[in-house]
């Protein structure tokens, strides 16, 4: 039996806290009183993966087993989760990659010969042949790539389609490869729990035209927790476009759940609670430190880029769309969730060098905000760890570096649109359709890896919750031109940051920490 999560509260015997910080880490001491929400360890691993891929093939959900949709002469698109997720890149083999084997040699038995494989980038950067290769494994990869094994292209005007409008107006787009097959089966990982389900197909295979019915400001608001997929907006907006899109194609869904082993050797320490440090994981620690504090930016970022977490799978399920991902939420929770008593008047989070949008390439300053605004603060259930009008404190060095080639909208964004306004709402308003609509960003998105021009504009709406919620963000550390033009406030201590802070929540705040990664999710009761 693995442990479960953890609420420590700091006394003087709690040893120093360790923080991420982008690509580099600090250890810090926290004020007496203060809880730490510790990630549970790892669940068991399934011991044989591809008998479990073989049994839920065999025993899907609400559904015929995978051999009966499948015949001769039919036309199959199988489309997979792209390099966003999971964080860190999972260790070769990648389980998406095991998955696409066994469904690809049961079609080939059937005699199924018109057989496409697409990632389900969406509008994310279209990733490199290499990267492709990781995911889905040799085999696949020399037998279909590049002619049956591609990237989606959400602007290629003859690889979509509009199904129709729901019930709410929001039109449904999506690549007419996909609809016109006779069974499409979607491969994911559920990282969190706002992936998978009825986002999948609708949002991995859409259009702008589709995503920005829930890509919005107003959907993010109006979500009480992306974490918790029944009371978010916009999953009610993608589950409304799935089900209309299932009218029209047939969708064999297959998910997979991960453990959180998100750090094998040398970096395991960060797996562990602090006072359990054995003397390897302390003197790894300081090596580590020292080095990350000489070396450049660039050779940090080349070393951590070629960490591969060592995931075990936890679960393999397939079947129909929501039978599937009730069950894959339940896995989600059971390895994440963590039990905290009340909010807090402030919220730590170290924020690490990794997000979904910066594999294997730069963490730039709206990534950050994102990150820790758009994902971190909202790692709850029920209600956010922080109370209404409280400080979140962040740790990272918010560098002004943005990788040209990944992020030219994001250049743009940051040196023209925030000078102007910082505001989610008038940003939408004002620059959504240049952004989304630039001749010369659809031209990089579809040429080369850059991510789609509206892309910066959808994670500053990620953070949009989390900007009208709180009284103050704090990034300790942070670069400070860099952090002042994002809106923010930057402090070079934590005890700077608390001291700023008290001006908002007053001189004796309830302090809570997060730490993270491994991924946890707080049920906030």
């Amino acid at each position: 039996m693995s442990r479960p999560g953890f609420v420590l509260e700091v006394d003087e015997r709690t040893p120093p806290i360790l923080f991420h910080y982008g690509e580099g880490f600090r250890l810090e001491k926290l004020p007496l009183g203060s809880r730490v929400v510790y990630p549970p360890d790892p669940l068991p691993s399934l011991g044989d993966v591809d008998s479990a891929i073989e049994h839920a093939l065999d025993h899907p959900l609400d559904s015929e087993p995978l051999d009966h949709l499948l015949r001769a002469g039919m036309k199959l698109t199988i489309a997979f989760d792209d390099i966003s997720l999971p964080l860190p890149p999972m260790q070769a083999p990648d389980v998406r990659g095991r998955v696409l084997e066994h469904v690809i040699e049961r079609a080939a038995r059937a005699g199924v010969d018109d057989v496409e494989i697409i990632a389900a980038n969406s509008l994310h950067r279209p990733m490199t042949g290499a990267e492709i290769k990781h995911i889905v494994g040799e085999r696949v990869f020399g037998s279909f790539w590049p002619d049956r094994l591609r990237n989606f292209d959400a602007e290629d005007p003859d690889d979509l389609t509009l199904v129709g409008t729901t019930d709410q107006g929001e039109h449904v787009e999506v690549s007419s490869r996909a609809l016109t097959s006779d069974l499409v089966v979607y491969v994911n990982i559920n990282l969190v729990p706002m992936d998978g389900g009825h986002k999948s197909v609708p949002v991995g295979l859409g259009s702008y035209r589709s995503l920005k019915h829930h890509h919005n400001v107003h959907t993010m608001m109006h979500s009480r927790s992306y974490m918790d997929p029944p009371s978010s907006a916009m999953h009610a907006s993608c589950d409304r476009m799935g089900r209309l899109l299932e009218k029209s194609l047939k969708v064999f869904k297959i998910e997979t759940t991960l453990d959180n082993r998100s750090f094998g050797a040398p970096f395991d320490f960060l797996q562990k609670r602090e006072w359990e440090w054995s003397a390897r994981d302390q003197a790894t620690y300081l090596t580590t430190a020292r080095v990350t504090n000489r070396i450049s930016a660039k050779v940090k970022r080349e070393i951590f880029s070629r960490i591969r977490a060592p995931y075990g799978v936890t679960g393999v399920t397939a079947g129909e769309t929501e039978a599937v991902h009730e069950r894959t939420l339940a896995a989600v929770y059971s390895q994440q969730a963590v039990e905290v008593d009340g909010e807090s008047d402030i919220l730590l989070a170290g924020l690490p060098y990794v997000g979904p949008y910066n594999v294997n390439s730069i963490m730039n300053p709206i990534l950050v905000v994102c990150q820790g605004l758009g994902y971190f603060f909202n790692m709850y259930r029920g209600r956010p760890l922080v109370r209404r009008g409280g400080v979140m404190i962040c740790f990272h060095p918010v560098p002004r570096e943005f990788h040209q080639v990944h992020h030219p909208s994001y250049v743009d964004f940051f040196e023209e649109v925030l000078p102007e306004t910082t505001n989610p709402q008038l940003i939408e308003e004002k620059f959504e359709e240049r952004f989304a609509t630039d001749p010369w960003y659809v031209h990089l998105y579809r040429t080369s890896h850059a991510y789609h021009g509206v892309h910066p504009l959808y994670m500053w709406y990620w953070a949009a919750h989390a900007m009208d919620y709180l009284g103050d963000v704090i990034f300790v550390g942070g670069d400070r031109s860099a952090v002042s033009r994002l809106g923010f406030r930057s402090a070079g201590t934590l005890d700077d940051a608390l001291e700023m802070a008290s001006h908002t929540v007053g001189s004796s705040p309830r302090i809570t920490a997060i730490r993270c990664p491994p991924l946890m999710i707080a049920d906030v009761k």
